[in-house]
């Protein structure tokens, strides 16, 4: 089996880049290894998107704002290592 892939799809010209490395940089510091890959992808106007394995977890327009990185790494968490602790994550 394949390790997880995260692709965080942005749009650039709204200037996100930033947040999604941001996202990026909270994913990996947290998940390191576990992780296959988290990619950032230019996207369409409007567009901010966090997928893992195909499967959309946080759409801006879809869920009403930008996502937080709790609800963002339990979610990874839950499908990729249910067992795991993610520290004061968690509380």
């Amino acid at each position: 089996m394949a390790a997880p892939r995260v692709e965080i799809h942005f749009c650039p010209g709204c200037r996100w880049q930033a947040r999604a490395a941001w996202m990026a940089q909270e994913l990996l510091t947290t998940f390191g290894e576990a992780l296959g890959e988290v990619a950032i992808v230019p996207a369409a106007s409007g567009v901010f998107e966090i997928h893992l394995d195909g499967e959309l977890l946080h759409s801006r327009k879809r869920d009403g704002g930008f996502p937080e990185t709790k609800p963002i790494k339990q979610m990874i968490r839950d499908r990729i290592d249910p067992a795991r602790g993610l520290g004061h994550t968690d509380r």
